[in-house]
C-alpha cells in the first residue's frame, strides 16, 4: 500500500474506535490490540505491548498515546499525528455540544436532576480507579510514606502539581541514592513549599486557559481520571471555576466516547467559550504529540534509567493520593444527603460489586435514578 493509503487507513480506524471507544483507557486499549494485531496485523502482539510500556514513560493519557504510536506504525511520522487527530476529535465535538447545552439549559430543572444524580456515580468511578491505581503503584514501604505525605499536604491546600512533581523529584533522589548504598541521614523525605496562590480573575482569557491546560497537560501522568486532580490544583484553588461545576464537567465527559481528557473541551468552553474550548482542547494535548514524536526513540535507554525509574514510581503512587485528596473533597460537596448516598452506594455496588457494570452505564442508570429520585 501507498503511503497515502497507509494515512486513509490510519484515520478511518481511529476516527471509528474515537466514535466507540467506551469504558476508559484500558478498553481502548483492548480494542487498538484487537484492531490493530489480530485483525490488520499492523504489529506482533509482542511489539503492541512493548509499545504499551512506552505510553508509562512518559506524560499524556496513555490510550491517545497508544493511537499515536500505532500510527506511527503504520504510516510513519505523519501517521502519529492523523491517529491521535482522528481519536480525539469526536470526542472534542461531542463534548463541545454538551458544554454549549450545559450552559444554555444547564440550570433548568428539566437537566439539574439528572446531573443531581449523575455526581455521586463519579465518585464511585473515580474510587476505582485508585483502587486500581493504587494496587499498581504501591511496591514498597517508601512510596507508601510518600503518598501518606502527598495526600496529607494536598488535603491541607498545597498546589497538586508540584506535589506531584516535588514527590517525583524526591522520591527519585530517594531511590537513586539507596540503590548505590549510600546512607541518608540528613536526607528529608519530602518538602513542600509551593502553596497555591489564590486569583480573584474573573475575566480569564483563551491565551491563560491554553497555557494552564498546556501546563497540565505536559505533566499528566497516569490514567485520564488523574486530570481531575490536576484542573482542582488548576482551576479551582485559582477561583476560576468551583468544585461543583468541576464535578459537573467530569460527570458530562463520562457520556462521550474517545480520551477522558475531551474533559478539557467543556470546561474551557466554560471559561471562555469557543476559543476557550479551542485553547484547553490544543493545550492538554499538544504535549502528548510531542512526547511521543521525540522521545519514543529514547524509550529503551529510558527503561534502563535507575533515576527515571524511582522518578516514576513516586510519581505514580502521588498521584494516587491526590486523587484520593480530591475525592475526599468532592465527597464533602456531593453527599449532602440520603439520596446521593445511596446513589454512591449503587455507583460502587456495581463498580465493586460481582455485577459489574461499564462506567458509562453506570452514569447513565444513576443520572435516571437520579432524576426519579427528585419525583419523589
Amino acid at each position: 500500500m501507498t503511503q497515502k493509503q497507509n494515512l486513509k487507513e490510519v484515520a478511518l480506524l481511529f476516527f471509528k474506535l474515537g466514535c466507540i471507544a467506551f469504558g476508559g483507557p484500558a478498553a481502548h486499549v483492548a480494542m487498538m490490540e484487537e484492531e490493530v494485531v489480530n485483525k490488520r496485523k499492523w504489529m506482533t502482539r509482542q511489539h503492541f505491548l512493548d509499545l504499551m510500556g512506552a505510553t508509562n514513560l512518559i506524560p499524556g493519557p496513555n490510550s491517545t498515546e497508544m493511537t499515536m504510536h500505532c500510527g506511527h506504525e503504520r504510516a510513519g511520522i505523519p501517521g502519529l499525528f492523523v491517529a491521535g487527530f482522528c481519536f480525539i476529535f469526536p470526542a472534542v465535538i461531542i463534548t463541545g455540544v454538551l458544554a454549549w447545552l450545559y450552559t444554555e439549559y444547564g440550570q433548568l430543572p428539566e437537566v439539574e436532576p439528572f446531573i443531581y444524580g449523575i455526581k455521586p456515580a463519579v465518585l464511585a468511578i473515580i474510587a476505582a480507579a485508585i483502587f486500581k491505581l493504587g494496587k499498581k503503584a504501591l511496591k514498597n514501604v517508601e512510596l507508601a510514606v510518600l503518598g501518606l505525605l502527598v495526600l496529607i499536604v494536598s488535603v491541607l491546600g498545597v498546589n497538586e502539581i508540584l506535589a506531584l512533581l516535588g514527590a517525583g523529584i524526591v522520591g527519585a533522589l530517594y531511590f537513586y541514592i539507596k540503590s548505590k548504598g549510600s546512607t541518608l541521614n540528613s536526607f528529608i523525605p519530602l518538602t513542600y513549599i509551593f502553596w497555591s496562590s489564590d486569583s480573584s480573575e474573573k475575566i480569564i482569557s483563551a491565551s491563560q486557559v491554553f497555557w494552564s491546560f498546556l501546563k497540565v497537560g505536559a505533566v499528566l501522568y497516569g490514567s485520564g481520571y488523574v486530570l481531575f486532580a490536576y484542573l482542582d490544583a488548576e482551576l479551582v484553588m485559582k477561583g476560576w471555576l468551583s468544585r461543583q461545576e468541576l464535578i459537573d464537567a467530569i460527570a458530562v465527559g463520562q457520556f462521550t466516547p474517545g480520551p477522558v481528557l475531551s474533559t478539557s473541551t467543556f470546561i474551557g468552553y466554560q471559561l471562555a467559550g469557543v476559543k476557550g474550548a479551542m485553547a484547553a482542547t490544543l493545550g492538554i494535548f499538544l504535549p502528548s504529540f510531542l512526547f511521543v514524536w521525540i522521545l519514543n526513540p529514547l524509550v529503551p535507554k529510558m527503561r534502563k534509567s535507575l533515576f527515571l525509574r524511582g522518578f516514576l514510581d513516586s510519581v505514580n503512587i502521588a498521584a494516587v493520593a491526590v486523587m484520593m485528596a480530591v475525592l475526599i473533597s468532592m465527597g464533602k460537596d456531593t453527599l449532602i444527603n440520603w439520596e446521593t448516598i445511596l446513589l454512591a452506594a449503587l455507583g460502587l455496588f456495581f463498580t465493586f460489586g460481582p455485577k459489574k457494570l461499564n462506567s458509562m452505564w453506570i452514569v447513565f442508570g444513576s443520572g435516571v435514578l437520579g432524576y426519579l429520585l427528585t419525583l419523589i
